[in-house]
């Protein structure tokens, strides 16, 4: 490497070629000289130990302990232009005890010093009288070097030994200072991005956190929408049937009341058109009871899986002639809010259908999740014929029905807008079987009005 010294250096700095007696004289200039470049070297130490602080330190302790080993006048370092370029200073001139690295301060002298050091570095060994150069180099290649004026006096071969070698670890310890300085800085940059992306990995957390509670309230916003959608529905259609009934019982009793008032009434007759009017009235009681029910849970449930949703929907239909339950198979998945809608509005319409326009004692909700798709099936125990409804259903596309078929015309588009398919079949509980397949994964869509 190039701090470490050579024969040739060691030659020039201890200077010693014979150990005899009459050689004595030599021998102790060769002291002195050894005793003046250990003390050299030990200043040398003392200046390269400054890399830590930083360059400008490094080589300020650099050309104090070159011009004081010199006694110099004046004295320079620089850095060839293109070398070292994170290096700085560049370069600073010593003048008795000022520093200085404005170049239009500098002698004259010195200056024609420079411009050799910056530009010409592998001539900064070429004699000038008076003056000393030395190179400074790194990895075998010039880098700058040190000029200097030094005092009368100067042992040239111990001296300019000493300089190569300050000049040379000078470059080594520059080239250091530099890298150390920059791998604090990249640290301590490091840190600011470490300590920036976990603040930016809290703020992603809590709004995420953010994110998912809304998520929820919307998903249990819309559950609760379709069953509150669901319950107002039936609330008024039930109003219909309800006056509907009520009107009839009433009519009923009028009938009875003119005959009773009429000579040779029949009370046989008469009783039986009462029964009448007593089971027109207990039909709206149990149409009223279902509609109570509906309005006064509208917003005290949670929210919860479509499973959950299904047994919150088929308590909705509670007349007391109709039982329903929930079977579900296979593992749940999750799915968008407008289809879990779709599916209970589906479900709904069909068991309100069941209610009204049969005379079932039971329903059955069977839900399967299976790996591609899902199946859901609502059947009752009632007297509905499987054949004339898909007539019906069929013909639905192309007239304007009312009633129950337009309910099941809109179960057919609600499943459709799903990607699945409508099918109506005989139940094994004895009365109609509706069945929805709809493909897995479903995606997000607008829920159906």
């Amino acid at each position: 490497m190039d701090h470490e010294l050579d024969s040739s250096y060691l030659d020039a700095l201890t200077g010693v070629r014979s150990g005899k007696h009459s050689f004595y004289p030599e021998y102790v200039r060769s002291a002195e000289r050894l005793e003046r470049a250990v003390g050299a070297l030990d200043r040398i130490s003392r200046a390269l130990v400054r890399t830590g602080e930083g360059p400008r330190a490094l080589v300020e302790a650099v050309v104090r302990a070159a011009a004081e080993h010199v006694q110099a006048e004046w004295l320079l370092f620089a850095v060839a232009d293109g070398a070292l370029r994170a290096a700085r200073p560049r370069f600073l001139l010593l003048a008795g005890e000022t520093l200085i690295d404005d170049e239009r301060l500098f002698p004259i002298e010195a200056r024609e010093h420079l411009r050799v050091l910056r530009s010409r570095p592998w001539e900064a060994d070429e004699p000038t009288p008076g003056v000393v150069r030395v190179s400074m180099t790194l990895d075998s290649e010039p880098v700058g070097g040190i000029a200097a004026r030094p005092a009368p006096g100067m042992d040239a071969a111990t001296d300019l030994a000493v300089l190569r070698v300050l000049a040379n670890q000078a470059a080594v310890a520059l080239h250091n200072s530099f890298l150390v300085h920059a791998t604090m800085q990249l640290r301590g940059r490091t840190e600011q991005l470490s300590e920036a992306a976990e603040q930016q990995a809290r703020d992603l957390a809590a709004r995420n956190a953010e994110l998912q509670e809304t998520q929820r309230r919307l998903i249990e916003a819309m559950q609760r929408q379709a069953l509150d959608d669901e319950r107002h529905r039936i609330a008024r259609e039930l109003h219909d049937s309800v006056t509907q009934d009520v009107l009839s019982a009433g009519m009923m009793i009028e009938i009875c009341r003119s005959e009773l008032a009429a000579p040779g009434a029949d009370p046989d007759v008469v009783s039986g058109k009462l029964t009448e009017a007593k089971g027109l009235t207990q039909h709206a009681v149990e149409r009223l009871r279902a509609a109570i029910y509906a309005l006064h849970h509208a917003d005290s449930e949670p929210s919860g899986t479509l499973p959950v949703l299904l047994e919150r929907l088929s308590t909705v239909h509670l007349p007391t002639e109709l039982k329903v339950s929930v079977d579900v198979a296979g593992e749940p998945v999750a799915l968008p809010g407008e289809a879990e809608h779709s599916l209970l509005r589906i479900t709904g319409e069909a068991l309100f259908n069941t209610v009204m326009h049969t005379n079932a004692a039971r329903a059955l909700i069977r839900l399967v999740y299976r790996g591609d798709h899902i199946r859901l099936s609502i059947s009752d125990d009632g007297d509905g014929d499987p054949a004339q409804l898909r007539k019906m259903l069929r013909l639905s596309s192309a007239t304007d029905l009312a009633g129950a078929h337009r309910g099941l015309a809109n179960m057919r588009t609600r499943v459709e807008e799903l990607g699945g398919t409508l099918s109506i079949r005989r139940a094994r509980l004895g009365g109609i079987m509706l069945v929805l397949e709809v493909p897995l994964p479903l995606k997000e869509m607008r829920a159906a009005g």
